[in-house]
Parts: structure tokens; sequence; C-alpha cells
């Protein structure tokens, strides 16, 4: 059973991978592939109590993931039809393509961090696409993105899930981790973002040749500031309600939904019954989120979710402990593979294997596995939440990402490692 659901997943890999040579759209490998893999799983499994157990806690797992993603696409799509994001558009005058870049990506690390790197994903990359006109030009600015969001979620407790996992585990503390990490995190961008800025020096910025404000579909300053406003202040809320209620993030996120649509119910009630007010209504958002990328998100997290049921995952670092022994070289592996695997089930299985009485809060382990975990899915781009979203917003080929994008985010990867195992050594 374990080499047939390999094979399959290896499989639905290459074909999420050869998608444009296929012409088989991503979605339909991933769905394909976890309908093989747990029907793999659910007959060679003698135990249909424990299979269907699993299969619940996998679902569970992944609704909670496509919810929030699903609201924090509707609230960046709302704040668009307001054209909310002009209020941030016309305050960027620089015409220097590289100051642009390092502009966007300073913001994406550090919102990243008091968010999280898909949120931060998703609001940078339809910011990019106000102020960008050339695909070519926004395609890049979005691989760096990518780059930014995971690692500047990788330093904080709330910016990445498997952070997160490690920080509500007990496996780390909010304070040392952000003093740990956060200097790798920085490397991990920098380095890549020299690179690129370098390559692009002199060249001008080509803004979108049309109006920002869409004709025929002209907002007020004030419903774009207030919008504008409003949506980020939801998203920002969203790691407070999780602190405050002990929810998980997609219930902050719902409720901040529910919020936004009764405020915009409110602000445009007295507006005539037209296309214009259904434009700006959040129905009409609703409509306008990637649902490709949804339904692909369901099949790549439920397919991989087999091989964490199916103790693969465990095995593989049980076998890494017994073959390489040294903590740096074992973790820097994971964070290697988690650019291929979901690092979710990655980190999840590292908790399991290695027990806290002999790895204790705040140890090198845990802390190089949350740098690791969160900035190796940047070397490719369907590695990552970040990533996935960024495919489907910008419509990146997977090869394209891999050859311009990959290879930078690997450098700035190991930058990162060298830097936090120097610190570790200088100060313990």
């Amino acid at each position: 059973m374990l080499t047939a659901l390999v094979i399959v997943f290896v499989l639905a890999y290459a074909a999420i991978a050869l998608e444009h040579p296929l012409k088989v759209n991503k979605s339909a490998s991933a769905l394909l592939a976890a309908g093989l893999l747990w029907t793999i799983y659910a007959l060679n499994s003698s135990d249909t109590v424990l299979v269907a157990e699993n299969l619940r806690e996998s679902v569970s797992a992944t609704a909670q993931i496509i919810f929030f993603l699903m609201g924090a696409m509707t609230i960046v799509e709302v704040v668009d039809a307001h054209n909310g994001f002009y209020t941030i558009t016309s305050r960027i005058r620089t015409t220097k393509l590289s100051t642009l870049l390092w502009l966007v990506c300073f913001v994406t690390f550090f919102l990243s961090a008091i968010l999280d790197n898909l949120t931060t994903t998703i609001v940078m990359i339809s910011l990019v696409k106000k102020l960008l006109d050339r695909h070519d030009d926004r395609l890049f600015f979005a691989g760096m993105i990518v780059i930014a969001a995971n690692a500047g979620g990788a330093f904080s407790p709330i910016g990445d899930v498997t952070t997160t996992m490690l920080w509500i585990g007990g496996q780390i503390t909010s304070l040392n981790i952000i003093k740990g990490v956060v200097l790798p995190s920085i490397v991990c961008l920098l380095i890549p973002l020299i690179i690129t800025s370098y390559s692009m020096r002199g060249r001008e910025v080509v803004s979108p040749s049309s109006v920002e404000r869409r004709p025929g579909f002209e907002t007020t300053s004030f419903e774009q500031n207030f919008m504008f406003f409003m949506g980020m202040a939801t998203l920002i809320s969203v790691p407070i309600f999780k602190a405050v209620t002990h929810l998980p993030p997609f219930m902050g996120i719902l409720f901040g939904v529910g919020i936004l649509w009764l405020v915009g119910e409110i602000l445009h009630r007295k507006k005539p019954e037209n296309d214009f007010k259904q434009h700006l209504s959040l129905v009409n958002a609703l409509s306008r989120i990637d649902m490709s990328s949804i339904v692909f998100f369901i099949g790549i997290l439920l397919a991989v979710s087999t091989l964490e049921h199916s103790h693969i995952l465990g095995n593989l670092a049980a076998w890494l402990t017994q073959t390489i022994g040294r903590e740096d070289i074992i973790v820097t592996l994971i964070g290697l593979v988690s650019a291929v695997v979901d690092n979710v089930p990655l980190v999840a299985a590292s908790m399991g294997m290695y027990p806290m009485a002999t790895y204790p809060t705040d140890s090198f382990l845990w802390e190089f596995l949350a740098y690791c975990a969160g900035t190796g899915g940047s070397i490719l781009i369907i590695g990552s939440a970040a990533g996935v979203a960024a495919m489907g917003l910008e419509k990146i080929h997977f090869f394209w990402y891999a050859r311009k994008i990959g290879l930078l985010a690997a450098v700035g990867y190991f930058g990162g490692i060298f830097v936090y195992i120097a610190q570790y050594k200088l100060l313990h």
C-alpha cells in the first residue's frame, strides 16, 4: 500500500508540475490524486472506522484553511471593488522598478508577521496589479512577494501556520522565536532581493494605462478610504481574535466578512438598485474569487494528508534520525522537502517524532525547524500556501518559477541557515 501511495503522489505531483505541457488543469490533477490516494488507503485498511475518523480529521483541517482563504480573498475583492488600493497606489511616486521592488518586499515582510503569509500575499499581489502594467514585471514581483511573505511569517508566532503549530504546542515561545529567527529571515529575503533589484537597475515602472478608478464604477474618496481601512482592520484583527477567544483563525475571518458585509449594505443602502451597486456588493466579490485555486488547494491538502495518516512522513523522519543523526542537516532537509510536500504535516510529524523531554522549549531543533519549514517552501511555487495563492492570482507557470525564482529562494534559504547557525553558536 505504501508503495502505491508514493507512486500515485509522485505521478500527481508530476502532472501538476507539467500542467501546461499536458494541458490538464492542476486542480483536476490534485482532486484526482486525493480521490485515488484515499481510495487506496481505505481499501488496504482493515479498520474502516479509523479511516473514516482520519478523513474527518483531514477534512476539518483542510476546511479551516479553505474558509480562511475564501474569507481573505473576499475581503481583498471588496476593497478592490471600491478602488480601495488607490489609497496606497496614489501615494507611491517612485518611477524606478528596483526601488518599488524594495518597498513592496519590505511591506510584505513586516505585514506577513502581523497578518499571515497567505493573506499578505493576496493583498500585495492585488496591490502590484494596480502598480505595474507589464505581466513579466508582475511575475517577478509576485515571486519576490512569496519569498518575502514566507520569510516574514517564519519568525512570527502568528505569521506562518507551522510556526503557530510550534507555538501552540509549546515547542517555542513568542519572544524567543522572534529574537532567534528574525535576523535569518531578513537575510533570507535580502539576498534574493539584492540580486533581483540589481538585474532591474535602470528600468522604469510601467504603470497601467487604464485609469485607476473603473469607468462607470466611480467611488468617493470616503468610500475608498473607509473600505480600505475596514478591510485591513478586519485582516489585522484575526490574530487578535484568535488570541482572545482561542478560536481558530477561520472563525475570525468569517466573522470579519460578516461585519464587512453588514457595513457595506449600510454604506450603500441609499444607492439605486443598478449595476454599480451590485458591483460594490460582497455578493459580487464572492463571485470573483478564484475558485480554481481553492479547489486545487482542497485536492493537494487532502492528498498530502494520506501520507501523514499512513505514517509515511513519520517513517521518513525516523529514517532521517537513524541515517543522518545531525539535527542541523535533518532540519535543513525537512525545509527542502517542504518545497515539495506541504510543510504542515512535515512539522506535525517532526513534533511527534522528537519528544520535548529530549528537545525542550526554545531548543535549537524547534527554532531552526520554524525557520526552515517556513522559508523552504519558497523554493517551489507549490511549496507554500503563499506560493499556491500567487500561482492562481498571477497564473504563474511551475517551471517559470523554478527557473527564475527557485534558485534565488534557495540561495536566500541557505544564507539564512548560515546566519542562524552562526548566531546560535555565538549566543549559546
